[in-house]
């Protein structure tokens, strides 16, 4: 395993919503034998109310502060010797500070997924307050590409089988 895993073992698994983050890294976590944990359950567990609600009741500038505080809990658990994947919020990449923090922490993994999957993927947009306006959910798509490609690990979903996914990020070269 790559000595930076090694040192800080840390996965971070970026993308798009919808784009698959969760069910690849709780399937790599179980590979791994890591700890996983999803950053959008671990806030509405804090908050005690949805990642809706919040976006609704306080913006989404008060929900970046909260993911941000609740990214850095979890890397000061990982600087502390647990090791763990965590499947990021579609947006939390995004933030140079969070990105920042990851990179000297671990191993980011972007799920490239097509935005015509996501786009099927995202049944209820209520239930994802930044997909509610189509237009603006294409444009958000677009818009997050730039930052998600600083990841170390570019992975194309190809296929709604997490399975093959799982087998691209362990093949790279960072995992041996």
């Amino acid at each position: 395993m790559n000595l930076k895993l090694k040192r800080t073992p840390g996965i971070y698994v970026v993308g798009f919503m919808a784009s698959g983050k969760s069910t690849i890294g709780r399937l790599l976590a179980h590979r791994l034998g890591w700890s996983f944990f999803d950053t959008d359950d671990e806030i509405e567990a804090a908050e005690r109310r949805s990642i809706a609600e919040i976006f609704d009741t306080c913006g989404e500038a008060e929900f970046r502060r909260i993911e941000s505080q609740i990214i850095r809990q979890h890397v000061n658990w990982i600087e502390h010797g647990r090791a763990a994947v965590l499947a990021l919020g579609g947006g939390a990449f995004v933030e140079p500070c969070n990105r920042e923090l990851l990179s000297e922490h671990g191993i980011s993994v972007w799920l490239d997924c097509p935005f015509e999957v996501v786009r099927r993927r995202v049944r209820q947009p209520m239930n994802r307050p930044l997909a509610r306006d189509a237009q603006k959910f294409a444009a958000l798509y677009e818009s997050r590409r730039e930052a998600y490609a600083l990841a170390d690990l570019r992975v194309k979903i190809e296929s709604d089988d997490p399975a093959c996914a799982l087998e691209t990020i362990l093949s790279h070269s960072l995992f041996r």
